[in-house]
């Protein structure tokens, strides 16, 4: 009995190692094929299982952003990425051919030949599967590589990997850089979108394609063929309002004032009075090196206190209900006034302006002045001031596509923080919130005989040469921001700023253009020891006939060198309205209804720049040129290696271009 047990033990032990060793091996096994499908070169071996390969999708080439005036803003151009499979040429062929494919590399790379041939030895001896030959080469460039030994045999004969990239380039800079704006694809998935080109993204993406991959070594994917199981489609292209020659004109003009007065950031906005078109839009930020750049759409996102260009709503909101008109004398004393016997509100002028009409507190900017008119007037009853600021939608959004626009502020009294001081702070632009944007569409209306309409970016949306996708009109937020009464006076306002002497403004009139706006000057950081200054101006021009508003705003100039808006922020108004009407050349005057798209337009143009077409089908690429008016002749077949003239050229209509295909 013990014998028999002991027996059935000893079988027992044998059956379980021989299932060890079993599992052991076929777990060998496993890892054996895996390391030849990863690590070894597979071809001939027909290991190629279907979980290791799929299709990748590519992303499409996005649509153009153009300005106004048919430059392009933002244009899509492919790059390409070569890695090399050091395992898949043979021994062989390897050896005949690396010197040469080393030479032809380093004319290229401005590597050394031995360098390089150093390179590929060690990536064949490492039993690399992806090594880095260049990254961010052109479609002409990579058809060279292409033609080297080794490379030139197909992707399972010399082992090089093409990785094609879609790249979003500006052809004009910097220029407007963070209103024209991007999508980008974070790590996680998501997309993170500025500007113009965030806003409108799902029009400019197009449909993506796909192409079949087959993963090697390292997770990286190598792709089958040279050819896509489905080829991307480019997406629409965009009109914008911009126009470059007055965004150039803003963005120096700020630029300047911004260096002379070291300040910290400024934004320009120019405005169509009528239309409400955007033409210009800058955004400058300092670096801690000194330097300027687009750091962040400061008009559009920083909603911030205004300062004395609040008053003209304050003025409004009292002359639309008849507490005052023009003419009404106001005692401003000695410029002084105190609320709860320790809170101040100082003119700027010492000893003050004493008895002054309405107006000419307006005129002058006196703090003391707009802070009687509102509080004498409304302290018993401040909701029928705040209700008057909300009817004229002062404390709406724009309602821009752009996102990350300023949230206005404005207190109501029976907010739970509001008090007393609220409304004498509010009558000369405290204790409120508004952006450059918002002010400007206020102002704006003032020109526009009191229609406040909204900020526009785009006038269509469309593939080139084809009928508009989409068409934008204007878009009236209010038809009337006010009675014409009330307007007719505050318009008078304005003009007296800077044509009168006493008038804030009076240091940039000027003898041949009439303008017409408001200074603004406002603390920043004033419960500190180290009270900063933001400045601004905000008008209009020419007084006759108005055609643009502008707003300048610079925050945080040095203040030995000034901070008041008469001097820091108005003359940059000024050289803009001059250099609109004297400097740049006058454009066709014609009426955007009588303009059916973007190409009838650009083809009234004296002449325009040829785009970028390398590496576009032969397709895509008379597309875009026949729709810009352009002869087109094509040597070759296939895709763009090159052209004549070279991207970037002036062109007129009619002319031939030529095009080179591979």
């Amino acid at each position: 009995m013990n014998n028999s047990n002991s027996l059935t033990r000893f079988h027992k032990s044998r059956f379980y190692i021989l299932i060890g060793f079993l599992v052991i091996f076929g777990f060998v096994l496993i890892g054996k094929l895996i390391h030849l499908q990863f690590y070894s070169n597979t071809e001939g071996l027909g290991i190629a299982p279907e979980a290791l390969v799929k299709n990748i999708v590519l992303e499409p080439s996005h649509g153009d952003i153009y300005a106004a005036d048919g430059n392009i803003l933002a244009t899509s151009v492919t790059r390409y990425a070569l890695h090399w499979d050091a395992l898949t040429p043979s021994l062989s062929l390897f050896n005949e051919n690396k010197r040469t494919l080393a030479d032809s590399i380093a004319v290229l790379t401005s590597k050394t030949p031995i360098l390089v041939l150093n390179q590929l030895e060690n990536a064949r001896k490492q039993k690399s599967r992806y090594w880095p030959v260049v990254k961010d080469v052109s479609y002409s460039t990579l058809k060279r590589f292409k033609s080297f030994p080794i490379f030139n045999k197909s992707a399972y004969k010399g082992g090089l990997i093409v990785e094609q990239e879609i790249k979003r380039e500006h052809p004009l800079g910097k220029i407007a850089e963070r209103s024209i704006g991007y999508e980008k694809l974070d790590k996680d998935g998501t997309y993170f979108r500025v500007g113009i080109e965030g806003a409108f993204s799902q029009y400019l993406r197009g449909d993506s394609g796909l192409r079949l991959k087959q993963k090697i070594a390292n997770g990286q994917w190598k792709p089958i063929s040279d050819s896509n199981e489905k080829e991307p489609t480019q997406g629409f292209d965009l009109r914008t309002t911009l126009d470059v020659n007055i965004q150039d004109v803003a963005h120096n003009a700020l630029l300047g004032q911004l260096e002379k007065y070291e300040a910290d950031h400024g934004t320009v906005v120019v405005m169509e009075v009528n239309s409400g078109a955007i033409k210009a839009i800058a955004n400058l930020g300092r670096t801690e090196e000194g330097k300027y750049f687009e750091k962040l759409n400061y008009a559009v996102g920083e909603a911030h206190e205004p300062g004395s260009t609040f008053k003209l709503m304050g003025m409004i909101a009292a002359l639309e209900d008849k507490v005052i008109n023009e003419n009404t004398l106001i005692e401003t004393g000695k410029g002084e006034l105190t609320f709860y016997g320790k809170y101040k509100v100082k003119d700027s002028k010492k000893g003050g302006y004493g008895t002054i009409t309405a107006a000419k507190a307006f005129e002058v900017s006196s703090n003391v002045g707009l802070v009687k008119i509102i509080y004498d007037n409304y302290k018993e009853n401040p909701k029928l001031f705040v209700d008057r600021l909300y009817n004229m939608g002062l404390n709406k959004n724009l309602g821009l596509p752009i996102w990350g626009e300023g949230n206005p502020k404005i207190p109501y009294p029976t907010d739970t923080d509001w008090d007393g001081l609220d409304l004498p702070w509010m009558a000369y632009g405290y204790g409120i919130s508004l952006t450059p944007l918002q002010i400007l569409t206020f102002y704006n209306s003032i020109a526009n005989n009191g229609e406040m309409v909204q900020p526009q970016f785009l006038t269509e949306i469309g593939n080139l040469g084809n009928i508009p996708h989409k068409v934008f009109t204007k878009q009236v937020l209010n038809p009337s921001i006010c009675s014409k009464e009330t307007l007719e006076k505050v318009q008078r306002m304005m003009f007296n700023v800077v044509d009168k002497k006493w008038g804030t403004g009076y240091r940039i009139k000027d003898s041949l253009l009439t303008m017409a706006g408001k200074t603004g000057t406002c603390q920043v950081d004033y419960a500190t020891n180290n009270v900063q200054y933001i400045s601004s101006f905000v008008g209009y021009f020419p007084v006759e006939q108005p055609q643009y508003s502008c707003i300048v705003v610079i925050h945080r100039p040095d203040k030995s060198k000034g901070y008041y808006g008469a001097k820091v922020a108005a003359p940059v108004f000024k050289t803009i309205a001059k250099k609109i009407f004297n400097d740049i050349p006058q454009q066709l005057n014609l009426e955007a209804s009588k303009i059916r798209n973007l190409i009838e337009y650009i083809q009234l143009q004296k002449d325009f720049k040829v785009p970028n077409l390398e590496g576009l089908s032969s397709q895509e690429a008379l597309k875009k040129l026949e729709a810009l008016g352009l002869k087109v002749e094509l040597k070759g077949t296939g895709s763009v290696k090159g052209q004549q003239p070279q991207a970037g050229s002036k062109v007129k209509n009619n002319q031939k271009v030529i095009l080179e295909l591979s």
